[in-house]
């Protein structure tokens, strides 16, 4: 008899992640560079890590990966992030990096990191978890790292994106990949977090359930547990899956969009490499949009903090010339109308 269908789903799951991992190694080891192995010598076996909180979600992954990874010749490991938000967080660490070692999962280890304020505490939390992350790959010399996010939390990340009014990239919500070099990779985004839950039951593996996905003071929370149902009260099942859906729709136009920016932005510049308000006056507002903002970011705004009403105010000096100051951009940086350019400048 083969396995819980919660179990199969999680496992093929990540099996199909491996594969692409292990065909991205494959091709970046068939360009060697000067003075490294030559075409005869075996390269070694990639290392796979596993984000994991002691959560149903990352156990369940965990779990998964486990199974899959040695019938692939591919090492895998684990590594949980100590945020020290709660009293006791250093235990429950330790405990998930046992879970982990037990699960023949290795090298395991716990990295503790320093919450700061900005951006508010989830996106705080955020930013120092996959900062940790990116050290702990880079110390293992891992390929990819494997994120358990589901596709609830697919929905809830499009909700949030919808109510910041940031435009249609926030919408995507999060990709299968992201991070350098593809980095971070998220198996479950089709799958729901009661088959991840299911398929931790079947298998008697115990799960950590963090009270902060439950405390109301978060947004994230009061989402999952009252918006999420509310409106799933008032238009039906299917929320989540036409959520999640929207995300890939949306991800694919901005991706396209993106494209379009890069493509046209050599156009807008004059020989000093300056915005031609002119030029940028005739795109499509989509397209022009995207490359006053990255032209911001260059400068030195940061992207976390730049949002669609700063990129509003200085496409307003392109459309809505009427000799209006300078704009003021997070990071310090000052957008400008000059003699027909846009000069986008540290203040």
């Amino acid at each position: 008899m083969g396995p819980h269908p919660a179990v199969a789903a999680i496992r093929l799951a990540v099996r199909r992640v491996l594969h692409d991992i292990l065909n991205d190694h494959h091709a970046s080891a068939d360009r060697p560079a000067s003075g490294e192995q030559s075409p005869h010598e075996r390269p070694p076996s990639p290392l796979v890590l596993v984000a994991c909180s002691g959560g149903a979600d990352s156990m369940a992954l965990a779990s998964a990966l486990a199974f899959e990874a040695p019938k692939l010749g591919i090492r895998a490991g684990g590594v949980t992030v100590d945020h020290g938000l709660q009293p006791g967080s250093d235990l429950r660490a330790e405990e998930v990096v046992l879970r982990l070692g037990e699960l023949g999962l290795d090298p395991v280890e716990s990295t503790a990191v320093t919450v700061g304020r900005e951006g508010g505490p989830e996106a705080a939390a955020r930013d120092a978890r996959y900062a940790a992350l990116d050290a702990a790959a880079q110390r293992h010399g891992a390929v990819a790292v494997l994120l358990g996010h589901t596709r609830d939390d697919q929905a809830e990340t499009v909700l949030l994106g919808l109510a910041r009014g940031s435009g249609i990239r926030s919408l995507s919500g999060m990709a299968a990949v992201s991070g350098a070099d593809g980095r971070y990779r998220r198996p479950f985004l089709a799958l729901d977090r009661q088959t991840a839950r299911k398929a931790c039951m079947v298998q008697s593996l115990p799960v950590w359930d963090d009270p902060h996905n439950a405390d109301p003071a978060y947004t994230r929370s009061r989402l999952r547990h009252e918006g999420l149902p509310a409106l799933e009260k008032a238009l039906g099942k299917g929320v989540v899956e036409a959520l999640a859906r929207t995300a890939q729709l949306s991800r694919d136009d901005a991706d396209a969009l993106d494209a379009w920016a890069r493509q046209a932005e050599a156009s807008v510049r004059d020989a000093a490499g300056l915005l031609e308000c002119a030029k940028l006056y005739v795109l499509p507002p989509a397209v022009r949009r995207r490359i006053l903002r990255q032209a911001a970011i260059e400068a030195g705004a940061p992207a976390g903090s730049l949002f669609a009403r700063h990129i509003e105010e200085v496409d307003r000096l392109i459309t809505g010339w009427r000799g209006q100051g300078a704009i003021n951009l997070p990071g310090k940086v000052v957008a400008q109308r000059q003699g027909g350019r846009l000069v986008i400048r540290q203040g």
